[in-house]
């Protein structure tokens, strides 16, 4: 009797600690069940514990995609169609005395050196790789020089070019890549303690492209670890305007690097203002394309629905060229669509409506260098159409990069190895990726049909106006149009008080990149910001 009294006493144990979990959990999710209905759940609940472990003993690396691709068209919302019609323009330069005038040359200037052999790629590669060897280390902007593949990319376009064979304007142009972009033969460390031995042995699909375009790789960049912030194993990726402060993330790299003229452009990528941010504190102009535009094959994932590349550059005109040549399918990241890049012409490009969020160009602090934007946009005969964006609880929505980080790093939480990660304060990954282990399934759900309607209002926005100008980190828009998918060119637009750069934000409709890089462009080419270069470097 005593025996079958400890028996069920041992069970109950059991069950109510199961209970007090099961109520623990509807009280984070803001549920209430009754008690009775929770005891028919105990035994499903036990059995789905044993489901997760099941499922834990199947390997599922990063590079293993999530297979429901979010698209951020609406339904009967259809892609653009026709011919492409960009061309690129190059600037008629000549050769410096000194190679290294060249640091700051745009691709524009670099191509007509290249095309015209007033330049080799050899002497431009090795005049970057020079920089990068004595600049890097202050900055803490370089993870790795790819110097042996650089002189062998770099003779081999030198080579081409003198036989006529010229592929284009990138032929020969050194660049450096965030290194969270897979390149055979490097280490890609993701910015992160736990991978800074890692070699995936694959290429990017974006450094494919580049490299049949004819780019020489000189560098892979740092981002913070695990694409947060710009603190990297290595130390913290340094501002060239400031060396007291951080160049901001999670493209710390590539801002700094090229702010600094250390390569001729950058590869970053952006899920919550990772190239707005980091272009914004180095005074660099970038792109984030459309989302589902270019493929991020070879690239670390962060967050699936999210997740995008683009380039970082001197001007609009190069992340133009940059976008031209590495949007498009490549049938392995199958969220990808093909889209014509359609920049409309000088006469096209006055009838655009533009839009500007009137609310935004009072409340910031940098409001004169913004609203001197809308002045110099009046003068290029742009009418002026004064927006608000659709009211939404969008930073409700926040969660959802969490969740698909959480589980793009799942091995990392579940075996402690994210102990090993540098920053271990509230806001960074480690505390994100455990808290991001309570948000119920359902919410996730929710969450992503909320975003439908949330797209479904931008839609509506986008019926008045073409593009719209917005400061650059006012209210929910950064997180908002990540959310939505739409693209955004950032560019430099003064200097604050401290003088440091400071940037305006141009965003487009859906697939519509060539109009909001038209607008931007117009803009950017009345001002001469983007030809400001921290001293300390040039």
């Amino acid at each position: 009797m005593i025996f079958l009294f400890f028996i069920i006493l041992s069970c109950s144990s059991e069950e109510r600690a199961l209970n007090q979990d099961a109520k623990g959990m509807e009280n984070l999710a803001g549920l209430d069940f009754t008690q009775s209905e929770r005891d028919t759940m105990l035994q499903t609940l036990s059995v789905l514990r044993g489901k997760y472990d099941t499922l834990r003993t199947v390997e599922l690396p990063n590079r293993i995609p999530f297979p429901l691709y979010f698209d951020p068209r609406l339904p009967g919302q259809v892609i653009p169609k026709g011919r492409e019609n960009y061309l690129f323009q190059e600037f008629p330069t000549r050769r410096p005395d000194n190679i290294e005038d060249c640091a700051f040359f745009t691709i524009g200037q670099l191509a007509h050196l290249m095309r015209t052999q007033q330049v080799s790629s050899v002497e431009l590669t090795e005049m970057y790789l020079d920089r990068l060897k004595r600049y890097g280390p202050e900055l803490e902007c370089v993870v790795t020089l790819t110097e042996d593949l650089a002189l062998k990319q770099a003779s081999m376009a030198d080579e081409e070019i003198k036989r006529g064979r010229y592929l284009g304007p990138l032929h020969g142009i050194p660049y450096g890549a965030k290194d969270l972009l897979a390149v055979p033969g490097y280490k890609t460390t993701w910015g992160a303690t736990t991978h800074k031995d890692q070699i995936i042995d694959e290429t990017a699909t974006i450094i494919k492209k580049l490299e049949d375009a004819g780019a020489v790789l000189v560098a892979k960049l740092t981002l913070g670890a695990l694409a947060w912030g710009d603190v990297w194993f290595g130390g913290k990726t340094r501002n060239p305007w400031n060396m007291e402060k951080g160049s901001s993330g999670s493209s710390a790299g590539p801002g700094s690097a090229t702010a600094a003229g250390l390569v001729g452009f950058s590869i970053g990528s952006e899920t919550w203002g990772s190239i707005v941010s980091p272009a914004t504190r180095n005074g660099v102009t970038g792109l984030r394309p459309t989302f589902g535009t270019v493929s991020r094959s070879g690239a670390m994932a962060l967050s699936w629905s999210m997740d995008k590349l683009g380039p970082m550059c001197r001007s609009v005109d190069d992340c133009a060229l940059i976008y031209s040549v590495i949007k498009g399918t490549d049938g392995l990241d199958l969220s990808v669509v093909d889209v014509p890049f359609q920049v409309p012409i000088k006469k096209d490009l006055r009838l655009l409506r533009i839009g500007y969020i009137e609310s935004a160009f009072n409340h910031t602090n940098t409001a004169d260098n913004d609203r001197a934007v809308l002045t110099r946009l009046s003068e290029l005969g742009f009418k002026l159409i004064p927006i608000e964006l659709p009211e939404f609880p969008t930073s409700s929505l926040s969660f959802l990069l969490n969740v698909e980080a959480a589980a793009a790093f799942d091995e990392m939480t579940r075996t402690n190895k994210d102990d090993e990660l540098v920053r271990q304060i509230k806001w960074a990954w480690p505390n994100v990726f455990r808290t991001a282990r309570h948000v119920p399934a359902v919410e996730y759900i929710q969450a992503n049909r909320a975003r439908m309607i949330l797209n479904h209002k931008m839609s509506e926005l986008f019926k008045n106006i073409d593009v719209y100008v917005v400061p650059s980190f006012w209210g929910d828009n950064l997180l908002r149009t990540n959310l939505t998918g739409h693209p955004c060119v950032v560019l430099p637009n003064g200097f604050n008080e401290n003088g440091s750069p400071t940037s305006i934000s141009f965003i487009g409709d859906l697939y519509k990149d060539g109009e909001v890089i038209a607008v931007s462009h117009a803009y950017q080419r009345g001002t001469g910001w983007h030809k400001k270069y921290p001293p300390k470097f040039k």
